[in-house]
């Protein structure tokens, strides 16, 4: 079985520390330079699903929505699954390519809500949902494993609309062993892949993302993102059973200037579900959610 209740050495070994609020700064400022390093080195304007980039508790550079951390919740994480329709992207801007990441994953996000410890391992499985410059969407499923790159998924196709399940579970008799699931529950076809990874198993995630990206000319930006259909995660599971959602591990995703990029719900009235929205000033809770 796996434990209820997680050995933190590792867990905090491999955070980010730092515990005083001016200490915090300097070093996700670092954190935040880092990043933006190791993206421009590609091609630029794309990156792959990455660890959280926070800037404060709720606020997040390339996330948005709900975050649950070990030490909040007194337990490591080894299973995590989640259900949505894969929105439908539509270019905000003309002749800009745009991109987003829906998403579920272990590691890579807050160990507490207070977002003071981060968790640096992810694994991670999902859809993308991307813009080109000319404006033509597209929809694929991907996995991924940090710090290796994701993994598109040719042999099965998805399109805006389509609902799908992932699940990735560790073999419950042989750590770090995972199964990685995705399946389109419109088109009843499925990827599954077994694989091993070695996870601090610091925190599961349901996230709708943008990359923080540099552009060949330089220019930082967060994302482009671009308009999506309200994006409803359900029937969600950590570690076997319901997550039980609260308001204070919601994550949203901001610009520079801490403007709104995209935010989520309050959680549904059964706690295993929110939506999640673009360019909006509110979000609503799922219909059959608290009122």
């Amino acid at each position: 079985m796996w434990p209820s209740q997680g050995d933190f050495s590792n867990l905090v070994r491999f955070a980010s520390t730092g515990t005083r609020a001016a200490a915090l700064g300097i070093v996700r400022g670092f954190l935040l330079v880092a990043l933006l390093l190791f993206v421009s080195c590609g091609e630029a304007t794309r990156s792959n699903a990455r660890p959280i980039v926070v800037v404060a508790a709720n606020q997040s550079f390339n996330w948005s929505g709900y975050v649950q951390g070990a030490l909040e919740k007194n337990t490591t994480f080894h299973a995590i699954s989640g259900e949505w329709v894969v929105p439908k992207a539509k270019q905000r801007r003309a002749g800009e390519a745009e991109y987003s990441s829906t998403w579920i994953g272990i590691g890579g996000g807050c160990l507490e809500t207070s977002c003071t410890l981060t968790d640096a391992t992810l694994i991670q499985a999902g859809i993308d949902q991307d813009v080109d410059a000319a404006g033509s969407a597209d929809y694929y499923a991907w996995w991924e494993t940090i710090p290796a790159p994701s993994v598109r998924i040719p042999d099965l196709p998805v399109r805006a609309g389509d609902r799908v399940r992932v699940t990735i579970v560790e073999s419950p008799l042989t750590p770090a062993i995972w199964t990685i699931t995705i399946s389109d529950l419109s088109t009843g076809e499925s990827f599954s892949i077994t694989l091993p990874y070695t996870s601090t198993y610091g925190s599961a995630e349901w996230i709708l993302e943008t990359p923080v990206a540099v552009s060949n000319s330089g220019a930082v930006t967060v994302g482009p993102m671009p308009n999506l259909s309200v994006v409803g995660f359900d029937a969600a599971t950590a570690n076997g059973v319901s997550p039980g959602f609260v308001v204070e591990e919601e994550m949203r995703l901001v610009d520079f200037d801490l403007s709104l990029i995209a935010l989520p719900s309050a959680p549904d009235r059964e706690g295993d579900g929110f939506n999640d929205c673009t360019f909006r000033k509110m979000c609503h809770v799922p219909r059959g959610g608290p009122h």
